[in-house]
């Protein structure tokens, strides 16, 4: 989740991957690749991120349209059950045929450059643009950002609180997998699959075990081992280890719930202030583990589904940030 607006929230890839790559990419010729290094040299995108040949096709390549692309996703997120702090879904209209796309956690700068040297004609992020009580105005650094965006005739896809909760490829059920974390499920409409138990009416605050651990410190260095990151937490190494819930991102504000839940400890991206005294008071441990590093397993699932169903080139990229 972001941390813009009231998300402070009252509201298949291996997790030290820094990039992955989905069958699908084009064999460059040669003389396409010359014009594409011209083209970065001529626009000032810098060398190192310019990647290799990137325009041309020896052959040609699976591709989908930007409506079909927009349909399937909101259809699959189903995108009319939230009400949230960002437009979900197509912010920035782009290329109409889509072969490549780059997925990432946010649509940076730095990500949008990676697109552009790699030729892509989507990028698609959990954290885009125009949040709630941002300035509407064009300036500054989303102007440098649409104008990048515009050049390279990228589309920009998004999706907030749907792909937080998703119970497949969602943040929250993609953290649990990185984890090792074991859901708890009830069993959803009848002849559909189980559902996992979550403590909102959104679905994003979920709740579950952890199978093989028996204290809140063999938990704390779990995440920090899958993770590949050191975690702000604050618990009692040697207490035991029981209901453990859990939300990712900016979801500090749901640490009430999770102690009227019973938690034994919760986790979630980033911490405030009060979370101190709330865990030392209750009992409850609390871990904060990176609001970008508990988000980048979500993207990376949907773009893999994305890969399957249309068969387009589509490569995660890791734009580190530490918070």
């Amino acid at each position: 989740m972001s941390d813009h607006g009231p998300k402070r929230k009252p509201r298949p890839s291996e997790p030290d991957q820094a990039r992955q790559s989905l069958p699908g990419a084009r064999a460059e010729p040669d003389p396409a690749g010359r014009a594409a290094r011209n083209r970065f040299e001529a626009e000032g995108v810098p060398e190192s991120v310019r990647g290799g040949p990137v325009a041309g096709s020896l052959q040609p390549q699976p591709s989908v349209g930007r409506d079909e692309l927009e349909r399937w996703l909101a259809d699959e997120l189903c995108l009319a059950r939230f009400r949230d702090y960002c437009p979900n879904g197509l912010q920035v209209a782009g290329a109409e045929t889509i072969r490549r796309i780059v997925t990432g956690v946010t649509a940076s700068r730095a990500l949008l450059e990676q697109a552009a040297a790699r030729g892509a004609d989507a990028v698609l992020v959990h954290h885009g643009w125009f949040w709630k009580n941002d300035d509407p105005r064009i300036v500054g650094m989303l102007h440098a950002r649409l104008k990048l965006a515009l050049r390279h005739d990228l589309n920009l896809f998004a999706y907030h609180l749907p792909l937080d909760a998703h119970p497949v490829w969602g943040n929250n059920a993609q953290l649990a997998r990185v984890l090792g974390l074991d859901p708890e499920m009830a069993q959803g409409k009848p002849g559909e699959a189980e559902v996992p138990v979550t403590l909102d009416a959104d679905g994003l605050l979920w709740t579950g075990r952890a199978p093989g651990l028996g204290t809140v410190g063999d938990f704390v260095r779990q995440v920090e081992q899958r993770l590949g990151r050191a975690a702000l937490w604050v618990g009692e190494v040697e207490a035991p280890l029981g209901k453990v819930v859990w939300c990712t991102g900016g979801a500090q504000g749901y640490m009430n719930q999770a102690i009227e839940a019973g938690a034994s400890v919760y986790l979630t991206g980033e911490a405030s202030e009060y979370n101190t005294h709330l865990a030392r008071e209750t009992g409850v441990a609390f871990v904060a583990a990176g609001h970008h590093a508990t988000e980048r397993y979500g993207v990376q699932a949907l773009g893999q589904a994305v890969a399957e169903r249309f068969g387009v080139a589509v490569e995660f990229i890791d734009i580190d940030n530490p918070v």
